[in-house]
């Protein structure tokens, strides 16, 4: 009997460290690979300079996953993104067409930048560059300037048309009677106010884009449960609350604050979105110089839609 209590206290003495070991341990976290983060991406189209993004993020211990914007489209999911020795490899299914071939992407980094080249799903290849995307903390609040007026009388005043031009002003209303190109400022804005108005008839579509390059849906989304490519959401990465639209051929509203990336934004009155993070461009984007000024521009190429009462309030 008095060798069985030794063992039992010598088994007690033990256990302690035992269950530390066993229980008290972590895994150790993975260093971050070198090419991590979010890039501003531009690629070169046969001369011509389009935007696109990339973030690049560990999942596990060893699988490097992602997100990436191409010039068009949503924000798309990455399975795995290959990385060895300074060079990297990916590849996403086609966004519309079943039969397209996949999105290949392939490069190099090289300290803070990156350089390859893109094969599109149909079938052309093209150059590419990258650098690492700002991260647009702002470390005080913004004092307001002075609101500014986008919209007026019977003329089309401070924007310019990117193609030929199908908008016409009429007693303060910017329209779009049909599909065409796309309405820019010609001024460029850091953080602001924006208070928008706009009206769409059934099955239309339309966007405000953020300094050139954060698209926020105007859709015919009336009984839709929120998505992320539906009225209010961030095309692609940020998907409203709750959905406020009304019914098509009304007017509604947006008031948006954008400071940095942190996006605040009330629909029809409601707010839907409460500083949240933009992590990079939408597809459409003008360019992907996240770290400057940008103009607003609203969308004309998807159908018909008119916009009036629009004010921006920049910050000094």
């Amino acid at each position: 009997m008095k060798r069985f209590f030794k063992t039992c206290l010598l088994s007690l003495a033990f256990f302690p460290a035992a269950f530390s070991n066993n229980f008290n341990s972590h895994p150790a976290q993975p260093a971050a690979a070198p090419i991590e983060g979010r890039w501003d991406i531009t690629v070169d189209m046969a001369g011509k300079m389009a935007p696109s993004w990339l973030e690049v993020r560990h999942s596990g211990n060893h699988t490097l996953i992602g997100q990436f914007t191409s010039v068009s489209g949503s924000a798309r999911p990455i399975s795995e993104v290959h990385f060895k020795d300074g060079k990297f490899n990916f590849e996403i299914p086609p966004q519309w067409e079943k039969g397209d071939k996949n999105f290949t992407l392939e490069g190099t980094l090289t300290g803070e930048k990156l350089a390859g080249s893109v094969s599109t799903p149909d079938g052309k290849t093209y150059t590419f560059t990258g650098v690492r995307a700002p991260s647009l903390r702002r470390t005080a609040a913004p004092v307001w300037g002075t609101p500014i007026k986008l919209t007026d009388g019977n003329q089309i005043k401070g924007w310019h048309a990117a193609g030929e031009n199908q908008w016409v002003a009429e007693n303060g209303i910017l329209r779009s009677p049909k599909s065409g190109a796309n309405l820019i400022t010609d001024q460029k804005f850091n953080d602001f106010k924006l208070h928008v108005e706009f009206r769409i008839p059934k099955g239309s579509n339309s966007g405000v884009y953020l300094r050139g390059r954060y698209e926020v849906q105007v859709t015919d989304s009336k009984g839709m449960e929120p998505s992320l490519d539906q009225l209010g959401a961030v095309y692609g990465f940020l998907v409203p609350s709750e959905m406020m639209a009304k019914d098509p051929g009304e007017w509604q509203s947006f008031d948006i604050t954008l400071v940095g990336r942190m996006l605040t934004l009330v629909t029809n009155g409601k707010t839907v979105i409460t500083n949240q993070e933009i992590p990079g461009i939408t597809g459409g984007a003008l360019d992907s110089n996240e770290g400057e000024p940008g103009p607003l521009y609203i969308q004309g190429d998807h159908g018909p839609v008119e916009y009036r009462n629009i004010v921006i309030t920049p910050a000094k």
